[in-house]
């Protein structure tokens, strides 16, 4: 695949491995869709690759509730005319054992790590359809994270993405659209390029 001209979409794209990501695709030439749901750090990685004339707009939503990942979705498809590429970056990482994790924040967790990945896949998989291709990365843990330690509804939800990510590829892949697990690693930006330029 080559890059120059393609619509990625990244959700939590304001910081770490996604603002890096939108950064790397920008210089490809690809036109950038950045997802995050506070203005302050998306809003300025939107500016520095516009500043060096890349193409980005930020839209501004929680991609855990199904309203605002149709608003994103509809977003880029207006404003950019389809969806080539989604990753998947946006994750909460609650630093509590399982003992004392209260309610809301396991189901924030699995709300916005997994949820809002299946309601991404799902509306930019229908788009994917229609023309017949398509790329979806999913960043997963990777080992420099909490998974093991207590970290409570966390590794829960990583490996939960991790197996909606083989399901989705099971069933997406005969459509011409393929699903990645990729670890965030200090190579994640490699990594997915190198996986999208195979592609």
């Amino acid at each position: 695949m080559d890059l120059k001209n393609k619509v990625i979409l990244i959700t939590g794209a304001g910081k770490g491995a996604g603002a890096a990501l939108a950064k790397a695709f920008a210089e490809r030439g690809a036109l950038v869709a950045l997802n995050d749901i506070s203005p302050i750090n998306v809003e300025q990685v939107t500016a520095e690759i516009t500043a060096k004339g890349g193409k980005a707009r930020s839209y501004i939503e929680d991609i855990a509730k199904k309203v605002g990942v149709q608003y994103v979705i509809k977003g880029v498809e207006d404003d950019f005319g389809g969806i080539d590429v989604l990753v998947n970056h946006a994750a909460v990482e609650p630093h509590t054992p399982l003992l004392n994790v209260d309610e809301w924040d396991w189901h924030r967790t699995l709300d916005v790590n997994l949820t809002g990945a299946f309601l991404t896949i799902q509306s930019a998989g229908r788009i994917m359809r229609e023309k017949g291709s398509g790329a979806i990365l999913n960043i997963v843990a990777g080992s420099g994270s909490s998974l093991g330690k207590e970290a409570g509804a966390y590794p829960a939800s990583m490996a939960g993405l991790v197996a909606l990510s083989h399901q989705a590829d099971r069933e997406l892949s005969p459509l011409g659209i393929r699903v990645y697990a990729v670890e965030n690693s200090a190579d994640v930006v490699k990594d997915v390029i190198r996986i999208l330029e195979a592609q």
